[in-house]
């Protein structure tokens, strides 16, 4: 069944919302929490290793309760319902949206047209497990009998974002093996990627489900014409392993068809992480982290289905973005971890949230006249506070912000960790606070400044404060509460896509940018600029003709 086609602005919740937030848009956290003493353990969700404050929120218990209205309104539960069940929800593109089987425990039944897909499931997860096994303990051997020292994961977008952020996330566990991440059709980057890489003692995954797309086949026929220049034609099966359903152009590159590693149709790409295309997860920590990897999303996924909706962790911080999306019209949204193992971690949220829900057509396919969508971006705390925060405390725009924080560090180095989160709870403080003209009059008094001083600096040390946060609290980074923050994204987004009445699993977008490129190739290689183009474009390419 099809995903019900409710317009959010048409519901008695919105307009309800509407009149709540004038009464409560101008109000300062400082007297919200001033007239709400139970503010903190009411607005805070305890979830297994997951500390979740959302009180220094522009929220009343009335904005929550008028927005889980709309969620009901909307029958956010029905679509979730359709969701773990394979329902066909992807409409566009005739397609379950079925990256939460993946992580299912193996005795639980997941239907895709009437066949139980977990047998086949976990028959691949047996593959991933023995193969990773094979090489990080050097029984599957390079074609001069050498162990594996390094590997090279050939993807782009879904094929590459979430290895590559989990990868680096999970830097604490991983084996012997070195990890590479070759995704950008520059020369100059795969160039940079194999320049100190041992052909002899490298193996090679290649991320396509269709083994057609230009970036990574590009990459892919580059390396390989790399490798043959120090190891004969039939090394090729013994170093390129592969993750895609073309069978047969597989076979043609040279790799074994034993070394292939099936996708589904009913997983997106940028939902692909808990498949084989982790493969290159598995291999640079081991299956056993790869698959409490799983395990922590199969229990976010549980809470997901079975919380209450006002401690339901995905629920309430998908409503906390539409709230502010599209009634305080803010834009973006920074999310911001104190841990430097989520480096990638903004930059993998980009593509999951900016390509699922940057829609402007409803279910209906009617032109939308409201805003979807957020801009997400962000980089770890501390560095960011030494870079953006500015903007964020004291700019003009409201920039909600998430905070990711571990109470424990993995090295076991208390000073510095101490140091970490004394800023973690810092910051998400100083943005509710802020500093008023009466504390910063005080504070350069007793810097001894003159009257003339003080007035002249005052208006540019006043913070006004009222910067919304969410704090989430986790125990330690570890393999499984990865996993569940991850999946708490995935939610969230679903939760986003369902009350703004779009699909959030198809990506069209992506696509007419693809398709000018494969014209434009053609003619920069038969040197013949046609002049189809507009005057920008045709002048660009003339002049890069001219200096290429």
């Amino acid at each position: 069944m099809a995903l019900k086609t409710i317009n959010p602005t048409n519901t008695k919740a919105w307009s309800k919302l509407q009149a709540h937030f004038k009464t409560i848009e101008d109000k300062h956290l400082n007297e919200l929490f001033e007239n709400h003493s139970n503010r903190v353990n009411e607005m805070t969700i305890r979830w297994d290793d997951f500390y979740v404050d959302f009180s220094k929120h522009r929220i009343s218990n009335e904005t929550l309760d008028l927005l889980i209205e709309l969620a009901n309104e909307v029958d956010l539960k029905d679509a979730m319902d359709k969701y773990f069940n394979g329902d066909v929800i992807n409409k566009t593109e005739g397609r379950e949206v079925l990256h939460t089987a993946l992580r299912c425990p193996e005795k639980s039944s997941v239907l895709v047209n009437g066949e139980n897909v977990m047998p086949e499931i976990f028959e691949v997860k047996h593959k991933i497990k023995n193969f990773s096994n094979k090489v990080i303990h050097g029984e599957l051997q390079s074609y001069t009998g050498q162990a594996f020292t390094d590997v090279v994961n050939i993807g782009i977008g879904g094929s590459d974002l979430g290895p590559a952020m989990v990868v680096d996330a999970l830097a604490f566990y991983k084996n012997q093996l070195t990890t590479h991440f070759v995704s950008n059709v520059d020369g100059d980057h795969v160039n940079e990627v194999i320049k100190n890489l041992n052909p002899e003692t490298t193996l090679f995954v290649i991320v396509s489900k269709t083994f057609t797309t230009q970036e990574t086949l590009s990459n892919a026929n580059t390396i390989r014409s790399w490798f043959l220049k120090h190891a004969p034609k039939e090394a090729v099966s013994k170093h390129f392993v592969a993750v895609s359903t073309n069978i047969e152009k597989v076979k043609d590159f040279g790799i074994d068809e034993a070394n292939i590693f099936p996708m589904w149709n009913w997983v997106g790409g940028r939902f692909s992480l808990w498949s084989a295309v982790g493969l290159s997860i598995s291999l640079a920590v081991g299956y056993e982290n790869f698959d409490k990897l799983l395990l922590g999303a199969n229990k976010m996924d549980s809470h997901f289905k079975t919380a209450e909706f006002d401690k339901n962790i995905p629920v309430i911080t998908g409503l906390l973005s539409v709230w502010y999306n599209n009634f305080f019209h803010a834009e973006s949204e920074a999310v911001i971890p104190y841990s430097q193992y989520l480096n990638q971690f903004a930059t993998y949220l980009q593509q999951g949230i900016m390509e699922s829900n940057g829609k402007s057509v409803d279910r209906n396919g009617d032109k939308i006249n409201y805003q979807t969508g957020t801009i997400i971006w962000g980089e770890p705390g501390t560095n960011s506070q030494h870079a953006f925060f500015q903007l964020i405390h004291q700019g003009t725009k409201l920039i909600p912000a998430e905070f990711i924080g571990f109470a424990k560090s993995l090295h076991g180095n208390q000073d510095h960790q101490d140091k970490l989160m004394s800023n973690f709870f810092a910051q998400t403080e100083a943005l509710m606070n802020g500093k008023t003209e009466t504390e910063v009059i005080q504070e350069l008094k007793a810097q001894g400044l003159s009257e003339d001083q003080i007035k002249s600096l005052t208006p540019f040390k006043v913070f006004e404060g009222n910067k919304p946060t969410t704090t989430f609290l986790i125990n330690q980074l570890t393999p499984e509460s990865l996993g569940k923050l991850i999946a708490m994204y995935e939610h969230k987004i679903f939760v986003q896509g369902i009350i703004w009445n779009i699909f959030s699993y198809d990506q069209f977008g992506v696509e007419l940018g693809k398709q000018l490129a494969t014209t434009i190739l053609k003619e920069i290689e038969s040197n013949n600029i046609t002049g189809a183009h507009d005057a920008s474009t045709q002048q660009l390419l003339d002049y890069y003709k001219s200096v290429k």
